[in-house]
């Protein structure tokens, strides 16, 4: 059997990283005897929209290609934290006769004898909406802090010159632009100009690429 791992953490920087959820599911299906054919990592928000999460479609598109067995993805909310979203990911999988793992909840799309799990749906519609509202208290949080620490005097933003400029940018990064321009993957570009995959997802933004 062949599988496919998917990490994703939030964070663009290098607060967070993949890594632990990479090595758990590598370490599971060493336990189950399944090959791991490739493994994709992003550095996105869950809450970003499926056409938005390009490592994740190129992820996808692989393994339909492929024809994976299983897509091993360490926990739901690392799917996505929409609803609709991950239910429309689900979809194209079952539809494609790609198996995904969610290792945290220990559910899969199809069951042992090959079988749709028949409450697959209404778990993921609980625990995503569950994953929507944690979402949404942070959000809460943050606006709040943000708030208390305006009204005490304290001012929000980088310091002046703290940031680099677009020109600079372009000339620090002209091997990634060009990559970019030429249709590469952000994947690939990462690899082909050392670079982390969250800064040419920065760079493809900021540039319109």
């Amino acid at each position: 059997m062949t599988a496919a791992i998917y990490a994703r953490v939030s964070s663009l920087n290098d607060r967070q990283s993949t890594d632990r959820q990479v090595i758990d599911l590598r370490n599971y299906a060493d336990r189950n005897g399944i090959e791991v054919v490739k493994v994709y990592e992003e550095h996105i928000s869950g809450a970003k929209r499926n056409e938005e999460r390009a490592v994740l479609c190129e992820c996808l598109d692989y393994c339909f290609d492929n024809k994976v067995d299983t897509l091993l993805i360490s926990e739901l909310s690392r799917l996505g934290r929409n609803v609709d979203e991950v239910l429309s990911n689900v979809k194209r999988c079952k539809d494609n006769n790609l198996n995904i793992y969610f290792q945290k909840e220990n559910l899969s799309i199809f069951e042992a004898d090959g079988k749709k799990n028949p409450f697959l749906n209404i778990f993921v519609s609980i625990l995503g909406t569950c994953a929507e509202m944690e979402r949404e208290n942070i959000k809460f949080r943050l606006n709040s802090g943000r708030a208390k620490y305006i009204a005490e005097g304290g001012k929000l933003g980088r310091k002046v010159g703290s940031t680099k400029s677009s020109e600079k940018k372009q000339e620090e990064y002209k091997s990634v632009l060009k990559e970019l321009r030429k249709g590469t993957s952000i994947r690939r570009t990462a690899k082909l100009c050392d670079v982390s995959i969250s800064t040419v997802q920065r760079l493809k933004a900021e540039f319109q690429l």
